[in-house]
């Protein structure tokens, strides 16, 4: 039976700045006081021990997940609390990242057995499409472009690749910088796929006809590791290894750092950004975890913490109505979070 849980917060906002610019460093605080009510709703899967990793928005607005242990991949109905879960066709496949396509079909990343797989939820059968290369191990993160092509990046094989579904061939780059660990990625507007590069202080873009990689730098020690691309183009990121939050504006190639309120050692890690412009990440390194949401116009956090404590949020998916969709590893939970409502 699954399980939910929901916690409705007042929450109050703090915030501080770091500014890199070219030569210089600033550091300005910015303390504010509002209230932010959130409910956090989580649900118990169904599989013990399945970890779940990254969650998704399907076409008909529900909760997707990849159950990295249970190689499965999951579906949660928000309206009835209702878990299906679809087993995977390959033995500890690892499935990673996913993403839904206009078709309805869900795509994802086999990141123990070096594939993306589609999943057609209609009959369950799942396509798999192997690496071409052997060396592209551990492929991560999968996202779309609007001409449906699929983009991904691998970690392990310190490569990007690309996906024409209509074909099935699949493209593969090296990223310039050694051992970068491409993790996090996202298309902007004008159709260009950005992607972090965990294993070093870089951002890094894609020219999506060569596929050339442009990589900029951002302050020394800084790892980002999810990403999320505003409506203005601007790139967030999480920066895992020192606690910020970041911006990366690609056309002046401008830094910007805020520290997260849980201080340097809290871990910012999965992300998003919901329709009406908010910033939300999860702080892992911090007990409970938490959900931080942050405005952009005023340069404030609001912060709540996870009921269950959150076991590591991974990453987290944006819906149209503006709730977040968050995968709780270490919990085996999966959970939405809306802001107003009431406990229950």
């Amino acid at each position: 039976m699954n399980s939910a849980r929901a916690l409705s917060l007042s929450v109050g906002v703090f915030g501080a700045i770091v500014l890199i610019a070219a030569a210089s460093r600033t550091a300005l605080s910015h303390p504010s006081v509002e209230i932010l009510h959130v409910t956090i709703r989580e649900w118990s899967l169904p599989t013990p021990n399945a970890r779940p990793h990254d969650p998704a928005v399907g076409k008909d607005g529900a909760l997707w997940f990849t159950e990295q242990q249970g190689n499965k991949i999951g579906r949660l109905d928000p309206a009835t609390g209702a878990i299906r879960e679809f087993p995977l066709k390959t033995t500890n496949t690892g499935p990673h990242g996913l993403v839904a396509d206009n078709d309805g079909n869900i795509w994802f990343t086999g990141n123990y057995s070096g594939l993306i797989g589609r999943l057609d939820p209609r009959t369950g059968n799942v396509t798999e499409y192997k690496m071409p290369d052997p060396l592209a191990s551990d492929p991560h993160t999968p996202v779309f472009d609007s001409r449906g092509i699929l983009w991904f990046t691998v970690q392990g094989g310190n490569m990007v690749g690309r996906l024409d579904p209509r074909t099935g061939k699949i493209d593969l780059k090296r990223v310039p910088t050694k051992e970068a660990l491409p993790y996090g990625m996202g298309i902007n507007s004008k159709g260009v796929p950005f992607f972090c590069e965990f294993g070093s202080n870089k951002m890094a873009m894609i020219d999506p006809k060569t596929m050339d990689i442009t990589e900029f730098a951002l302050p020394e020690g800084t790892r980002p590791r999810r990403m999320a691309i505003a409506s203005d183009d601007k790139v967030y990121f999480t920066d895992f290894e020192l606690g910020h939050l970041g911006r990366l504006d690609p056309t002046t190639r401008a830094v910007k750092l805020w520290t997260s309120p849980g201080g340097s050692r809290s871990s910012p890690y999965g992300m998003t950004i919901t329709p009406d412009g908010m910033v939300w990440y999860s702080e892992s390194g911090v007990n409970p975890n938490t959900i931080v949401r942050f405005d952009p116009r005023t340069e404030s956090f609001a912060e709540a913490q996870i009921p269950s404590g959150g076991g590591v949020v991974r990453n987290m998916a944006a819906t149209t109505d503006g709730r977040v969709y968050i995968a709780c590893s270490g919990e085996n939970k999966v959970g939405i979070v809306t802001l107003g409502g009431v406990s229950h």
